[in-house]
């Protein structure tokens, strides 16, 4: 199968790292949907990354759409099966992912001309990551992991998302903050499948 993705964004490293976490063998094909020269739209209508390619040829794109495919393949399993325990990992992965949307918003309004720039955007969104990183800290609280007893989905989504903030943003002071999301953040980067996929330019 094929992945299409940028090396930057959130939601394809999400994708990347629940392929490695189960041992799932890919071509990542790098192709920034923002480059002069992308070929995103080709694939997905909608222009975005990740858009994955399966081995009979389908297409499926959005990562929440991709990570429950690729979950449902191959052992260990990352998203809980049923009950209430699936519900609160995705429920984690769409704060996750919000907290990520909001960050992505700011970057791409502060890329623009600042008199073109909206202050009242840029706080609305700024917002949210306040308000996403405070509930995230109190429903993690002193738990090793968002749901259950080890990685999950849920895990992967936060951790990717606390990252963006700190590669797009270095000087938020997000982990003086929230320890609990820091010491979270510092356990998942030592893993491999994030050392593999941490984001660069």
């Amino acid at each position: 199968m094929e992945l299409i993705g940028s090396l930057t964004s959130p939601y394809v490293r999400k994708v990347r790292i629940v392929l490695a976490e189960k041992n799932i063998p890919y071509q990542f094909t790098v192709d920034p949907p923002f480059g002069p020269d992308n070929q995103v739209a080709k694939v997905n209508p909608l222009g975005k990354v990740p858009a994955l390619i399966t081995d009979d040829g389908q297409v499926l794109f959005d990562s929440r759409l991709l990570a429950e495919y690729l979950d449902g393949m191959d052992a260990p399993a990352l998203i809980p099966v049923s009950g209430w325990a699936r519900w609160r990992a995705k429920r984690w992965e769409v704060l996750a992912d919000g907290i990520s949307d909001a960050c992505a918003a700011i970057f791409l309004e502060r890329k623009r001309p600042a008199a073109q720039q909206s202050p009242e955007w840029i706080e609305r969104q700024q917002k949210k990551i306040e308000l996403g990183l405070q509930v995230a800290a109190h429903e993690l609280g002193e738990k090793p992991w968002c749901e259950g007893t080890s990685i999950t989905l849920a895990d992967i989504a936060l951790g990717c998302a606390l990252d963006y903030l700190s590669f797009r943003f270095p000087h938020d002071n997000w982990r003086e903050l929230f320890p609990n999301l820091a010491g979270l953040a510092d356990k998942l980067v030592q893993r491999q499948s994030f050392i593999q996929t941490a984001p660069k330019d």
